[in-house]
């Protein structure tokens, strides 16, 4: 393993850039809920769902769980290896995070449920790369994305199981 050098002491800095991956991640989580939210009422309570389909309050704890784990995990690269040594790595979680923001702009706003499956089929790519480029430096970063890839599999199956019941010629309802 490349990076093997020794824990250094929890610093300042290292608070200041934990609370920075906090804020980007839940940055995006609430640019997205308010995707999700303009629709959740309206338009996806019509759809036919599978019934696998969870209640909507397990969603929010769900996801908050997962974005600070994603934020702990990019913290981690990012204290292991500093953005220099860390930039392959902590560049493909930032494509991952676009992909996750993309979702459900697709889904919820764009209410294009067809292109949302492309969507996340690209987000679980790009998640199960950054587990690969964060394992590299730090296995305990890598573990705590692995959560996250479970969560993205299932919601990929829930994607395609809705669009199979809704999809009728015209995916917008």
């Amino acid at each position: 393993m490349p990076f093997t050098t020794p824990t250094r002491r929890f610093t300042f800095d290292d608070l200041l850039a934990l609370l920075a991956f906090l804020v980007l991640c839940f940055g995006v989580a609430a640019i997205g809920g308010g995707f999700s939210e303009t629709s959740m009422d309206t338009w996806f309570s019509t759809l036919g769902k599978p019934s696998f389909n969870p209640p909507g309050w397990v969603f929010g704890p769900v996801w908050t769980v997962l974005y600070a784990l994603m934020a702990v995990a990019a913290w981690r690269v990012w204290r292991r290896a500093g953005f220099q040594a860390g930039r392959g790595a902590l560049s493909i979680f930032g494509v991952q995070l676009a992909l996750n923001l993309a979702w459900p702009l697709i889904f919820f706003g764009l209410r294009r449920i067809d292109l949302a499956v492309v969507c996340i089929m690209a987000l679980w790519v790009a998640i199960a790369a950054t587990i690969a480029a964060f394992r590299r430096i730090d296995r305990w970063a890598a573990c705590l994305l692995v959560p996250y890839l479970a969560w993205v599999s299932f919601a990929a199956v829930l994607n395609m199981a809705i669009w199979h019941l809704n999809w009728g010629g015209e995916v917008i309802k």
